[in-house]
């Protein structure tokens, strides 16, 4: 396997190559959609025309030591250049140049700064009157017009190492240094408005700021990325942490276990096995605009950024934390070298650059890219083609990691003859009554059968007068209930406008002993309220959670998994004792039980299934689907025996016979889609209607995932279709990740809150716009699902949030906690 990650059609092309006087391998280097700029002999700059590959480079000379930063301005029109040495910084006009050498005059800049020390990065303002100077531990706020200094930033630990300003606001900028932190200024006041803790063991390398998703994105020399959310008032919140080494691994894994079972051939099986492992700093991160026409642009304008390592180019998705592509440089045995100093990237318009690559046209789009050595004196200038720009490599990626066929939680055909979901349960028939006209089995006889013994008076009535019960009461007669024919005071419909839940309403304990609280559920209608404790005993609360609630008891075990049915009229109880139980709200006594003669491993997940028909169990490595009979009805006597009962009709195995772990399915509506995670890391779905796995995604998580559930909505709340095919899974120390079942590709994480050691889950809203998680920070944490940020910290708990779950009547939220508390919040004011 060559490690391309599917990029058989990228062609990186080597335009030209220079030689240096030494060795520049952290040389800060830039290039803009039209031109790009290298230095020449040390100290002086080659800037190249990428429109006009004809033109003449332009020769640019004025500083007296080796430049050891350079950068373009962030408007086109002027193009301006920065470039800087320990004696000057110096600001050039492009244009203003190239007309100068036109007319053989010798083009200059304007010096901005004097003796600085040594400049490591340099960056314009968005308006380009401003530029920043990193050298040492300050960062110099210049003038771009004349030489003026119009700040000093002081404030770090360690050498600055880059700096930028935020593309919303000219007036503040984010550093970062050395001493592994960043901070952002208020450049006009010389005031720090938000000081980072510490984030890692190596320096800080490089730092973005996207223009639309405020989001703030630093990398470190060990391959760490960081991405933070920014706030109104500047505070950054972290939203997620990503290893480059470790997702480059993963999806190696992937493609090469995907290759061995597509050919049969292992990849150790034809060559030596040796492999070198490098370390991945990241030099720099880099927009990536994909085309205007493309149908991807929305989905992914803000989302993915190049990150440039020593080894090559890599798109990152920061929402689902995926490495789309790869692009290594040890593939392209034409560049120069394959080992990276520094880096820098520019993504052209599509059609601006008449490319010189053989067999493609100037319509596709191209990526520039300027590069040092890392171990010898040479830079160079690639041009990256790829032909069909970005839906052709979406619909490569959904081909290569999607499933054969597209699948949908909403069925588009009726059921197969052959489906499990034809299945009928044969009822038992009564036995026929008794005939008076047909003489007993059993005559009544006397106790002694022989005429000249006496009786002993067993068959003679007592004289005492026993318990007669009373047969002539007469029943009150019922008064006519009042139905009223407005329909809409019977559902009315969820106020999908309103916020998410955020101020407590109130607190109560679901348990004397402090039990934790495993498992919630609101019934369909939003009603009542099951609650699994872990001292064996089920609740049933009402939904203002006020008044004792009733207690079901009879598992032996803690309760793992609570369900209502779609009618609201019965409930389920799985519990780590083998056993499942059917109840019904006001009896005491289950109606049905299914214990270990049933279920050899204990019962992870239960619920009804298509529309109450089937009752679906995930135990061990597999998922059970049972057909069951409910009669409420009990013998005066015989109240042991009971008259439900249920009939395997199918059993659905994990492809690598891994146990599960979580199981989800939808109710509400007719579906044959059942998810499961398996203790191998995997996601698989199961096609009901077809008997078989449709599809599976591995390593899901980092490990294995304790929790799915699908977004259902609710009777209440309509959505579009394709919402239905969401849904999301938990992971200890991994967080949560969002699914798409279409493309069985992670489209958004959520790593705000805390999980490192217990079982917390997590819920959609019936409206499909927010998602509740349980934290181990004694909180639960409500995120907008577009954003990886959360919206509110939900705190005043006592324990750690095991727990939600969401009214699917109104907008309330309800959490339990790790010491048998529950939580009902409301929207706020």
């Amino acid at each position: 396997m060559d490690g391309r990650m599917g990029t058989e059609d990228w062609t990186i092309t080597e335009t030209f190559s220079i030689a240096c006087d030494k060795v520049s391998a952290h040389l800060q280097l830039d290039c803009c959609p039209s031109h790009s700029v290298l230095t020449c002999q040390g100290k002086n700059l080659m800037v190249h025309c990428v429109t006009d590959p004809s033109q003449t480079p332009l020769h640019l000379t004025g500083h007296h030591g080796h430049v050891s930063a350079v950068s373009f301005g962030k408007r086109r029109d002027p193009i301006m250049l920065c470039s800087a040495s320990e004696d000057y910084v110096i600001a050039w006009d492009v244009d203003r140049c190239y007309k100068r050498a036109r007319e053989g005059a010798v083009p200059s800049g304007t010096v901005i700064g004097t003796l600085l020390g040594k400049v490591v990065h340099i960056c314009f303002c968005p308006l380009d009157k401003r530029v920043s100077a990193c050298s040492g531990s300050k960062n110099y706020i210049l003038n771009s017009k004349k030489e003026e200094v119009l700040a000093v930033l002081k404030g770090h630990l360690g050498p600055v190492t880059a700096s930028v300003f935020f593309p919303w606001d000219p007036n503040v900028l984010v550093s970062i240094s050395e001493d592994r932190t960043f901070k952002v200024w208020d450049v006009t006041k010389e005031e720090i408005l938000y000081q980072s803790a510490v984030l890692s063991g190596s320096p800080l390398l490089s730092v973005y700021v996207t223009e639309d998703g405020k989001q703030l994105i630093t990398g470190s020399s060990d391959g760490q990325i960081w991405q933070h959310a920014v706030l109104d008032d500047y505070k950054c919140r972290l939203v997620t942490r990503l290893d480059l080494h470790n997702i480059a691994e993963k999806q190696r894994r992937i493609q090469e276990s995907q290759a061995q079972h597509a050919t049969g051939i292992s990849e150790n099986a034809t060559g030596d096995g040796v492999t070198v492992e490098t370390g991945k700093p990241v030099l720099g991160i880099f927009t990536f605009r994909p085309s205007p026409f493309s149908a991807h642009a929305e989905e992914r304008d803000s989302s993915c950024v190049w990150i440039a390592s020593s080894d090559g180019l890599y798109l990152v998705n920061l929402a689902s934390s995926d490495l789309l592509m790869a692009l290594l440089f040890r593939d392209y045995p034409d560049l120069s070298f394959t080992l990276a100093g520094s880096l820098a990237v520019s993504q052209t318009d599509c059609g601006l650059i008449p490319t010189t690559v053989p067999g493609f046209t100037s319509a596709e789009p191209m990526m520039l890219c300027v590069a040092t050595a890392l171990f010898e004196p040479r830079m160079a200038l690639w041009d990256i083609v790829l032909p069909g720009g970005l839906d052709h490599l979406c619909s490569r990626l959904d081909k290569a990691l999607g499933p054969m066929q597209e699948l949908s939680v909403l069925p588009s055909s009726p059921p197969m003859p052959t489906s499990p979901l034809n299945a009928e349960l044969t009822r038992r028939d009564p036995k026929p009554p008794k005939t008076a006209g047909k003489a007993s089995g059993v005559k009544d006889q006397s106790l002694v059968f022989h005429t000249q013994v006496k009786s002993s008076g067993y068959a003679i009535c007592s004289q005492r007068k026993m318990f007669v019960p009373k047969t002539n009461i007469q029943k009150k007669p019922q008064r006519p209930v009042k139905t009223t024919k407005k329909i809409d005071s019977l559902l009315s419909e969820y106020p999908s406008g309103l916020a998410a839940p955020s101020v407590q309403h109130s607190l109560v304990s679901a348990s004397p002993t402090h039990t934790p609280v495993f498992c919630l559920q609101y019934s369909g209608d939003g009603k009542q309220i099951l609650c699994g404790l872990g001292d064996t005993s089920v609740l049933l609360y009402k939904p203002s959670l006020s008044g004792s609630p009733s207690v079901y008891t009879g598992h032996n075990k803690a309760v793992s998994g609570v369900c209502w049915s779609h009618s609201c009229d019965c409930f389920l109880s799985a519990s780590e004792d083998q056993s499942l139980r059917i109840w019904s709200p006001g009896s005491k006594e289950p109606t049905l039980i299914m214990g270990s003669d049933r279920l050899a491993k204990p019962v992870r997940n239960a619920q009804f299934y298509y529309l109450d028909k089937f009752l679906l169990l995930a135990s061990g490595s597999c998922v059970h689907l049972f057909l069951c009979h409910l009669d409420n009805a009990r013998h005066d006597i015989k109240r042991y025996e009971q008259k439900s009962f249920s009939r395997l009709v199918k059993r659905f195995s994990t492809k690598s016979g891994t146990d599960i772990t979580a199981m989800s399915a939808i109710n509400d509506f007719f579906s044959y889609i059942v998810l499961s995670c398996g203790a191998d890391r995997s996601i698989q779905v199961f096609d009901v209607n077809v008997g078989s796995v449709a599809m599976e995604i591995p390593e899901g998580h980092s490990r294995a995932a304790h929790h799915v559930t699908q977004n259902k909505g609710s009777m209440y709340s309509a959505q579009t279709p394709d919402s239905y095919n969401l849904f999301l899974t938990s992971a200890v120390t991994d967080g949560i990740k969002v699914w798409d079942l279409r493309t069985s590709r992670c489209v958004r994480r959520y790593e705000g809150h805390v999980n490192r050691c217990h079982q917390c889950t997590a819920a959609f809203s019936p409206c499909g716009r927010f998602i509740a998680t349980g934290s181990e920070d004694s909180s639960a944490y409500v995120y907008d699902i577009r954003s990886s940020s959360y919206l509110h910290k939900l705190q005043r708990n006592t324990d750690t949030v095991l727990s939600v779950a969401f009214n699917p009547a109104t907008p309330e939220l309800l959490t339990g906690t790790l010491d048998g508390r529950l939580g009902l919040f409301r929207p706020g004011p």
